[in-house]
């Protein structure tokens, strides 16, 4: 089998989230929305594909009411530069002001959208409905930085379930328009590493950040180390639909930054009270492993093998 060449693929940073009652635009706020020529100074990279943002907060400006202005000259300057979209339809962000990520409305909002801009632009073969669910839910649900701003494990479950329903929704109504549509799933896929006490929390999230992939590909049965952990929180029924149908990506995005990996430490004078936390059996600090450990070098070989076995 002939492999396809190594290509360029990129984006801008187009994360829209909701903290109380500001929206951070960074498109808007970097001023990328008002250069249409960036999208030029990208084709002179050479990139074959450039992640786009066509959010729904973004359409959907009051319910019913579309603005597309932006998002036109956008797509029709990639047409003209032989740039392939990949359409992001949420980035980080809890949809429009009338739903959020525990809402059901939400699934079922973003597939309507996914519709209409399937329907709008019927060319585009690659999306994202969803970027980096998980990651999301951790910041909106489980830190309580982001909207809806909760600080519990049952929200931050149901926020990733809610994403992940919403993309296999998304994904059904784009094949309804465009059959050979793919999904390209992104998502954090950083490491935990700990000191021994905190090793089982470790292990613990070091299956979590799995979890929007196993999700979609329907592997979260009765065999998955955390399906017993969901169900005790009440989520058995959504599981379940969820392996029925699953909707498995048909590339899969791993991103890494810099301060993806974590550190776990039980020694908690040497860290600062706002990194104290614990799992209510054990109290430790969350940190960047970066930070933590001296000469840290990320595993990249030995992870993305790891990643690549499962």
């Amino acid at each position: 089998m002939t492999q396809d060449p190594l290509q360029l693929w990129g984006g801008a940073e187009c994360t829209v989230n909701r903290v109380g009652s500001r929206v951070f635009d960074q498109s808007r706020l970097t001023g990328h929305d008002e250069r249409l020529d960036d999208l030029d100074r990208f084709a002179s990279l050479g990139l074959r594909k450039l992640r786009v943002a066509i959010l729904w907060e973004r359409i959907e400006t009051s319910p019913g009411l579309y603005d597309w202005r932006a998002a036109d000259p956008m797509m029709a300057r990639l047409q003209a530069l032989d740039i392939e979209p990949i359409v992001g339809l949420i980035h980080h962000g809890s949809g429009p002001f009338w739903t959020d990520l525990t809402q059901p409305s939400f699934a079922t909002g973003l597939a309507a959208h996914a519709a209409r801009v399937a329907e709008r632009y019927p060319w585009v073969v690659d999306w994202t409905p969803v970027n980096e669910p998980l990651t999301t839910a951790r910041f909106a649900c489980l830190y309580g930085l982001w909207h809806p701003h909760l600080s519990d494990e049952a929200a931050f479950w149901t926020a990733l379930l809610t994403q992940v329903e919403a993309t296999t929704l998304a994904m059904t109504a784009i094949r309804r328009v465009v059959p050979h549509a793919r999904l390209i799933q992104t998502e954090d896929h950083g490491r935990t590493y700990a000191t021994p006490p905190c090793e089982d929390q470790a292990r613990f999230e070091n299956e979590r950040r799995l979890m929007t992939w196993d999700l979609l590909c329907g592997r979260v049965t009765a065999s998955h180390p955390l399906h017993g952990h969901l169900a005790s929180l009440g989520l058995q029924d959504r599981l379940t639909a969820l392996s029925d149908q699953p909707t498995p990506p048909d590339v899969i995005g791993l991103n890494h930054y810099v301060t993806s990996d974590r550190f776990l430490d039980h020694c908690l004078p040497r860290y600062p009270p706002a990194l104290h936390g614990g799992n209510g059996r054990i109290a430790y600090a969350d940190t960047e492993a970066v930070r933590a450990v001296a000469d840290w070098t990320p595993g990249w070989v030995r992870d993305l093998t790891l990643l690549h076995q499962r």
